[in-house]
């Protein structure tokens, strides 16, 4: 798109004027098919929900899953991030949280049925910040939800990403106190990926910590990384917080993890995202005999 306004010649404005005025009618155009996009498919609840394990990579026992809740694919949406970011620029971010969250519990009750998971796993849900302290929130709307599909608080597990900003933690600490007396968890994503990571575990107190996925790519080579890693790990130590290594995508990788102690992992090596909950055997994945399909748990 060339820079409105910009003239070569005298008579270049007009023309320039109205290619501006042509490129935001056509963004404006854009951004209501995107809303009505968005109305079709909270109504007709067009969102495939994937669950990713979360392992133990110590026990080989399943901690949870994360719930990932993606759109189809289109010339509006032409990916997940396109979706969400896009519902970032309009005032349905908190009517969309709340669809979300109610779909996360129905379709995670509706796959333990056909699983041999016990029904106390943990349930790992993205949230953005701006929602948990949005004044309009109704206190208890969360309870609520669970109270339908026979969940607890503590199961629940709020993921927070570190790129997301928190600009007030001892407001935002406050509001959390809230979520934590009702029995919810807080996690911290992306831990790692940026300058806030230890004043966030600092402030916040977090039950979890994710550790991004760049400083666990290869870190069975890798000196710089694990050194950073090795900082977290005694670090989350002294603040009675559990760490989770993501991104795990080789056995050598999740042996490394194993050795250094790290409790928790999660990455294609151990489960890709999918629709119903399953998971990879631990010595399997080191023995690099894990087979392709995963084994759905109870199947």
């Amino acid at each position: 798109m060339r820079i409105p306004f910009r003239q070569k010649r005298a008579d270049y404005g007009t023309y320039s004027y109205l290619e501006y005025f042509s490129y935001l009618t056509m963004q404006c155009i854009r951004s209501y098919r995107q809303f009505i996009e968005l109305r079709k498919i909270v109504k007709k609840e067009q969102l495939t929900t994937y669950f990713q394990p979360i392992m133990d990579i110590q026990s080989g026992d399943c901690l949870g899953y994360e719930i990932l809740n993606r759109p189809a694919f289109s010339q509006l949406f032409p990916h997940t991030d396109a979706f969400y970011e896009y519902i970032g620029t309009t005032n349905q971010v908190l009517a969309f949280e709340i669809f979300c969250r109610e779909l996360s519990f129905k379709r995670y009750v509706e796959a333990l049925q056909h699983s041999s998971m016990p029904a106390e796993c943990h349930v790992f849900l993205n949230v953005h910040p701006n929602v948990l302290r949005d004044p309009n929130y109704r206190n208890g709307e969360t309870l609520r939800q669970l109270h339908r599909y026979g969940l607890k608080p503590e199961q629940i597990v709020f993921e927070i990403t570190e790129k997301q900003a928190v600009e007030d933690f001892e407001v935002f600490q406050q509001v959390l106190s809230t979520y934590r007396e009702q029995g919810f968890r807080i996690a911290i994503d992306d831990i790692g990926s940026g300058y806030s990571s230890l004043k966030a575990i600092v402030s916040l107190k977090p039950e979890f910590i994710k550790l991004d996925r760049s400083l666990i790519q290869h870190i069975d080579t890798r000196p710089d990384q694990q050194h950073m890693v090795k900082m977290l790990q005694e670090f989350a130590r002294s603040s009675g917080t559990h760490m989770i290594a993501e991104g795990i995508e080789r056995p050598e990788e999740l042996l490394f993890l194993q050795q250094q102690q790290i409790s928790y992992g999660q990455g294609y090596a151990l489960g890709r995202p999918s629709r119903a909950l399953q998971h990879k055997n631990l010595d399997d994945i080191i023995k690099g005999t894990a087979p392709c399909p995963l084994r759905a748990t109870g199947q």
